[in-house]
């Protein structure tokens, strides 16, 4: 199709290490600009490299300024006397040091013109540090609640603009109640750029106080291999297998595979929130559209399931937590408890040369993930939505509703 358009490559920019496939496309098609990154910098380190900054260009930061207020960190840092005297180190060590006495839960807590920091140090700490049995459990915009409602394994870190108020009350009803917490101002947006280096350098420090690598993802390729086999499988079948449903209800599916025969949907998810213990964690992984609307319903789902079980609760749409917090999922503490929810979607756009569709390869995520899931011997139920998946979602919520009023 791009045939019939001339010098089509002109109309794109590459951002990738050298020798990569997309450096060879660009060359070969023409691109604009391929800006090459240097290929030791992580992908989760690398928001100050040319994949961070060409974007942040793009859309108009000033990124003279952004590398500015970094650099006043790096300063910062490297003019310490000692590790204590680290803005960095010391984040970092604070952070590794409750987590080993039980405060693993990280909570965020962001002014909201802030609020897309979250995600990256969501991955930045879930990548990094969830590994070999430990790590640290980020909880990115987890609606507030009162002091009652979590437990001794939470730790808040607030990150808020100077001037903004919003949160002080609630920060210092934290503090009274006998939970840690660190505050970062930030003058303004741009400093962005410092919190960037600071997070990354703390991550690394971390990861020394915990005794793991900060910098490799060993049970990633978990999943990714379970996907590529299932895939396989399809192209000869032209289907994925699929785990018998243990229970039904107005087009919920319970696949919660727990080798028992279950009353029904409502009591066999129960007996999976049942086994919450204090300092698990519940992390709801939704393979479905995600607008804004559905992100508000998965937000209720989630504050249902704390404020009941009183453990942190995540929510992150699929495939994308994959190369997010899946690593903690399967290397970190084994304390989380899973519900992965998926729906039918309404086409399987071809993706070109595959053979298969988005759709597909998709679902053969959700699968691959589930099985390294119970490979690595977590507890985690599918709940597969037959129906529309907004209407699903509420029929899962009025489920659980139910649920938690006869607990």
């Amino acid at each position: 199709e791009s045939s019939s358009v001339p010098r089509a490559g002109i109309h794109f920019v590459a951002i990738t290490d050298p020798g990569r496939p997309l450096d060879k496309l660009a060359t070969e098609s023409g691109f604009r600009r391929t800006f090459l990154n240097p290929a030791s910098i992580g992908g989760r380190y690398s928001a100050l490299s040319f994949f961070g900054l060409v974007p942040a260009a793009l859309i108009g930061i000033d990124i003279t300024m952004l590398i500015d207020r970094a650099h006043s960190m790096v300063e910062t840092c490297g003019n310490a006397l000692g590790p204590r005297d680290s803005a960095a180190v010391r984040l970092g060590a604070a952070l590794a040091g409750l987590a080993k006495s039980g405060r693993d839960k990280v909570t965020l807590v962001l002014s909201r013109k802030l609020r897309s920091l979250g995600p990256w140090i969501e991955q930045l700490l879930a990548e990094s540090l969830g590994k070999d049995g430990k790590g640290l459990v980020p909880i990115d915009d987890e609606p507030l609640g009162s002091p009652a409602v979590y437990g001794t394994d939470r730790i808040f870190v607030a990150i808020t603009l100077e001037g903004d108020g919003t949160y002080d009350v609630y920060l210092d009803a934290l503090e009274d109640a006998g939970h840690p917490v660190i505050r970062i101002p930030m003058k303004d947006t741009l400093e962005i750029g410092a919190e960037f280096f600071r997070w990354e350098l703390a991550t690394a420090a971390a990861g020394v106080v915990l005794g793991v690598n900060p910098f490799d993802e060993p049970d990633v390729t978990r999943a990714k291999e379970n996907t590529a086999a299932l895939l396989a499988a399809w192209k000869k079948s032209k289907k994925l297998p699929e785990w018998p449903a243990d229970a039904e209800e107005n087009g919920l599916l319970l696949m919660a595979n727990l080798g028992k025969k279950v009353a029904g949907f409502g009591p066999g998810l129960s007996a999976h929130f049942a086994q919450a213990q204090p300092g698990d964690y519940l992390a709801i992984q939704a393979y479905l559209a995600p607008t804004a609307d559905m992100w508000s319903r998965l937000q209720e789902l989630r504050t249902l399931l704390r404020d009941r079980l009183k453990i942190a609760t995540t929510v992150s749409f699929g495939p994308r937590y994959l190369h997010s917090t899946g690593q903690l999922h399967k290397g970190g503490q084994p304390n989380g408890l899973f519900v992965q929810i998926t729906g039918e979607d309404r086409e399987d756009m071809a993706i070109p040369g595959m053979g298969y569709g988005f759709s597909t390869f998709k679902a053969a995520q959700a699968l691959g993930d589930l099985q390294a899931l119970r490979e690595a011997g977590r507890r985690v139920v599918r709940v597969h939505l037959t129906g529309k998946q907004t209407q699903g979602v509420e029929q899962l919520v009025q489920v659980v509703q139910k649920i938690l009023k006869k607990k």
